[in-house]
């Protein structure tokens, strides 16, 4: 259970990460992206990354 977090946290986080950056216009890629230069796509990017962040965190923790 553990590692299906910390795969789903780290695909979270890795699109998250291309929305946030997608949305302020730093990544357009691909050009016909409907979220390029949006900057609402960069809030639901960031988070996104902070949920996806937060679920890697948890499971990659001690017990």
């Amino acid at each position: 259970m553990r590692f299906i977090l910390q795969v789903f946290g780290a695909a979270l986080m890795l699109s998250g990460g291309l929305w946030a950056l997608q949305g302020l216009g730093l990544v357009m890629w691909p050009a016909e992206s409907f979220m390029l230069a949006e900057r609402q796509w960069a809030l639901y990017g960031t988070i996104t990354f902070l949920i996806g962040l937060l679920l890697f965190w948890r499971a990659a923790r001690p017990r």
